[in-house]
């Protein structure tokens, strides 16, 4: 029922809406009516659909077998409505691998079009987060390019409060208390809204970023989660809808490394979305000036293109690609 693939080590579930129903889960007719009552099925979707089989858990692997659900399509032909669901059961504004993922299953349900289509991913604060999406080829990679349109910058972009200001590289950044006790390299944010919410730290030296592993291990799990996650699951500060975190450092003009903390997930291999916001950072604070940058995140590499002109990012897109898992 659940199909699996894997874009730069993120995982996650595809099913249609069609077979949840057929299987039990009470889910409206359309995704809109879905999203606005996600606290009354996305626990028993995650559970049919994410946990694993009793006894089939292998040795220290995460707690569910995916990083996340897409249910979808609602439709036959484009634009394409598709859920992002959390393992603890919140929906996501957006994913950029879980939009690649969602892409490459509609490619091979042979409903993509050739020039690509409007994916419409809902959420259950009202909110609707279009991405454009289109087949292409990148170093001999098939794949897709996701428009991820303009980002926004600073605390308001996010909702943060009770932020200081201060300088990073001669330029505003954000001071956010909360990172900057749990570890004195962690004084330099940028908040970023790509669709959804981030909070970039930016770091000089590599060497610095935290490791996947420490952020699985208490207490920084704990601390880390009451800072990205939204109540009840965190604290939401300093914002109450949760945020995104990256640590990002420079290796040169167009090579960035960056550790991804996910609201709803935690520690993950990689990110789509994280990767474009670690990019508009770095071209934020004048690490970068535009064009293709790719960021390495121990899933693996996404290439970002900045479309920066006369001082403005006036774009970001983003490319990935995927591939079904048969042994899921």
């Amino acid at each position: 029922m659940t199909q699996f693939y894997d874009a730069r080590g993120n995982i996650y579930g595809v099913v249609s809406p069609e077979a949840l129903r057929e299987a039990g889960v009470d889910l409206p007719a359309s995704a809109c009516a879905c999203a606005s009552s996600r606290q009354t099925w996305s626990d028993a979707a995650i559970k049919l659909c994410c946990d694993w089989p009793a006894g089939e858990r292998p040795p220290n692997s995460k707690s569910h077998r995916s990083d996340g659900l897409l249910i979808g399509p609602f439709q036959t032909s484009p634009p394409f409505d598709v859920l992002i669901v959390n393992t603890d059961g919140t929906l996501a504004e957006r994913s950029g691998n879980g939009l690649t993922i969602f892409s490459q299953a509609l490619t091979e349900q042979e409903l993509m079009p050739e020039a690509g289509a409007l994916l419409r991913v809902h959420h259950d604060k009202g909110a609707m987060v279009e991405t454009s999406v289109k087949p292409a080829e990148v170093d001999g990679i098939q794949g897709f390019w996701l428009d991820l349109g303009q980002p926004l910058f600073g605390p308001d972009s996010v909702g943060a409060r009770a932020v200081e200001s201060l300088q990073f590289n001669g330029r505003d950044v954000s001071h956010v208390q909360p990172l900057a006790q749990l570890d004195r390299h962690w004084t330099h944010s940028q908040f970023v809204r790509i669709g959804n919410p981030h909070c970039v730290t930016l770091l000089t030296d590599v060497a610095a970023l935290p490791s996947n592993q420490q952020m699985c291990e208490s207490p920084l799990a704990q601390n880390l989660t009451r800072i990205a996650y939204a109540p009840p699951s965190g604290a939401g500060q300093p914002c109450p809808a949760g945020v995104n975190l990256q640590w990002a450092a420079l290796e040169s003009v167009d090579r960035i490394h960056a550790r991804v903390f996910e609201r709803g997930e935690g520690p993950t291999a990689s990110s789509g979305t994280s990767a474009s916001a670690v990019a508009c950072a770095a071209w934020r604070v004048g690490w970068i000036t535009g064009g293709e940058v790719h960021v390495v995140m121990p899933g693996g590499t996404a290439p970002v293109l900045l479309l920066a002109q006369a001082g403005e990012l006036n774009g970001v897109q983003l490319f990935g690609t995927a591939r079904r898992i048969t042994n899921r």
